[in-house]
């Protein structure tokens, strides 16, 4: 399976290397770096991670890095990395929420 990243998800990582990159550009381009290997067995192992006990569908999925949820959703022949959120942020709150996005 191919992975693929909405623009919102992007735009996370964007966010996030930004924001880390105020107290160093080493340590944001290693993070980033991390945060995106970590995706790596998704390839192989689509489900490996946890369900969103908020979307409430099986196929949309998050790996846990660090403070940071990756949400991804499983389709037939891809794996759509659908955003980047902080762990404190209240998802249920988001609105669009990442999985309703195409």
């Amino acid at each position: 399976m191919r992975i693929e990243w909405t623009e919102p998800a992007v735009l996370d990582l964007e966010s996030i290397q930004e924001y880390i990159r105020k107290g160093s550009e080493l340590y944001a381009n290693i993070f980033i770096e991390k945060l995106i290997n970590a995706l790596d067995n998704l390839s192989n192992f689509p489900f490996m991670g946890h369900s969103v006990p908020e979307a409430r569908r099986k196929n949309i999925r998050e790996i846990i890095f660090h403070t940071y949820r990756i949400i991804y959703r499983v389709e037939k022949e891809r794996i759509l990395i659908l955003a980047i959120i902080h762990c404190s942020r209240n998802l249920r709150r988001k609105k669009p929420k990442p999985w309703e996005i195409t």
